[in-house]
């Protein structure tokens, strides 16, 4: 019971904190965590231990599977190559900057060790950068490179991790060891991921009930993981790969009803469990300040220096990993140099998240032979990582992109393109109804092309610049005034005794879907 009061009290005030954010135009995850640090040292507030096989396993396949699920792979696939650079590439060279230097810092710690750290804290959070990045609006392009990164980074660096850790517990790991490592982890992961979206798919297929589909829905990721994890393979990369697959098939895979209730479902999910999170991370620091044993002095100025280091080494990696790729005529064909604003927003957009406190705690009590290190700093400082990135360069990048100037998608493109494919849908519709009319009251028919044209009308209005009330604003204003009305009447009737509750629920569902669609079209 004690249990179950302290997780409804954790989202209750990850909900509040959300809700609070949202209020005074601060940043959600700064801000819970920061509540969090907070609440560590309020006598008597309950203590958050967290699991990191609760976090790698309970918590991140389901977020990466919604965001995998939600990425546009088209959009993947075209910047596969950024993407690589900074979700692999960029991980490994991080991960050995920070051994180094921290190796350095402590020569007392074996490298393998310092690296393993790196690893811990070289990857990007999967949902803070995303988060603001969409927040502040900045280009559609920009977004799915930070997407793209935060799916495949977390594999990267856990399999650099698990190799690292390998190295410190036992004897040398050769290079060979190491290749073979990364084949059954990813390349395990890869097949584990295909075969996922393979048999889950087909399942979908066959479901015609949105609960039994937004079910499986739930229990995929974790199905995956589970799989994954047995064989030794990387849980990460098959969620992802299952989350990209079956994401891009939806519309042939879930009927309408299903795809509406799993968005709804996911978007729940998603909120909760990201509030969470970040919410558990600034609750670990009461946990972490007083298993500390080394001076002070020391940990300031290595605190300092891993948090410098994290942040640099992004920016000294993303320069030439965007232009000296260029250099390839083919690649610069096909892809033109950006502005420089364009990479030093990106290389500012690093803040670290959960994965890296799950990771952190993960690292070995001794080494091999019972050798000790310092491993409570090495947990602190992947803390003062997570925090500095996420105070310093979430609260700052907002800023960072309004003094770069960076131009934003156009609007006017955007519905230009949705009113040219809405013409073209509008016109196969025109088409499979004339086919399929035969027989068909002339009433229907009339009725039917006429929401052909209004759709059609509605996509070209949004073109627009005049200020004036567009037919279709019109219609959703005075629309919604009749639903109101409607529900009224319903709402009456149920309680003068006239109709029974489940009348009023099938009425008030459908104009509740109407007004749905109203408020969608009063958006764009």
């Amino acid at each position: 019971m004690e249990a179950l009061f302290e997780v409804v009290l954790f989202l209750a005030i990850a909900t509040l904190g959300a809700a609070l954010a949202r209020r005074i135009g601060v940043l959600a995850p700064i801000l819970l965590v920061i509540v969090g640090v907070g609440l560590s040292f309020v006598p008597g507030f309950p203590q958050a231990h967290l699991d990191p096989e609760l976090v790698l396993v309970g918590i991140l396949p389901p977020l990466l599977y919604v965001a995998a699920l939600e990425t546009s792979v088209p959009a993947f696939k075209f910047n596969l190559r950024p993407i690589l650079l900074l979700g692999v590439g960029l991980v490994i060279f991080t991960a050995v900057a920070i051994g180094f230097v921290l190796h350095a810092l402590l020569p007392q710690a074996p490298l393998p060790i310092c690296i393993a750290l790196g690893a811990v804290v070289a990857p990007p959070d999967a949902v803070a950068a995303t988060a603001i990045a969409r927040r502040i609006g900045l280009p559609r392009r920009l977004v799915t490179i930070l997407e793209g990164e935060s799916l495949i980074n977390d594999a990267t660096a856990l399999v650099m991790l698990r190799v690292a850790t390998a190295a410190a517990l036992g004897p040398a790991v050769g290079a060979w060891d190491v290749v073979g490592e990364v084949v059954i982890t990813a390349g395990g992961g890869l097949l584990i991921g295909a075969l996922g979206a393979l048999v889950i798919g087909a399942i979908h297929r066959r479901i015609r009930d949105s609960l039994l589909d937004n079910t499986l829905s739930l229990l995929t990721p974790f199905i995956v993981v589970f799989v994954a994890e047995e064989v030794h393979a990387s849980g990460v990369v098959a969620v992802v790969v299952t989350g990209l697959s079956l994401g891009h098939r939806l519309p042939v895979l879930m009927s309408a009803g299903s795809r509406l209730q799993m968005a709804a479902f996911w978007r729940l999910v998603r909120f909760l469990l990201e509030g969470l999170v970040f919410l558990l991370v600034g609750l670990q620091l009461r946990t972490v300040i007083p298993r500390i044993d080394t001076p002070w002095t020391t940990i300031t100025v290595v605190t300092v220096l891993v948090l410098l280091t994290v942040i640099l080494t992004r920016f000294v990696w993303l320069y030439p990993a965007t232009y000296l790729a260029r250099l390839v005529p083919g690649v610069r064909r096909r892809d033109p140099s950006p502005a420089l604003r364009v990479p030093t927003v990106l290389a500012w957009a690093g803040m670290r998240g959960v994965v890296t406190l799950a990771a952190a705690l993960a690292l070995p009590l001794t080494l091999a032979g019972g050798a000790h290190y310092p491993r409570e700093l090495f947990v602190w400082l992947a803390f003062t990582v997570i925090v500095g990135t996420l105070v310093v360069q979430g609260a700052t990048l907002p800023m960072v992109a309004r003094a770069m100037r960076l131009p934003g998608d156009d609007p006017t493109q955007d519905a230009l393109a949705e009113a040219s494919v809405q013409q073209q849908a509008g016109r196969a519709a025109r088409e499979r109804l004339e086919a399929a009319a035969d027989g068909a009251p002339p009433v229907v028919v009339e009725r039917l092309r006429a929401l052909i044209e209004k759709r059609t009308n509605s996509a070209w209005e949004r073109l627009g610049g005049d200020e004036r009330e567009t037919p279709s604003q019109a219609y959703v204003r005075l629309r919604q005034e009749m639903i109101d009305a409607e529900r009224e009447v319903f709402r009456t009737a149920r309680d003068d005794g006239r109709i029974p509750e489940e009348v009023l629920v099938r009425a008030y569902r459908d104009l509740d879907l109407e007004e749905s669609l109203l408020r969608r079209s009063e958006q764009e």
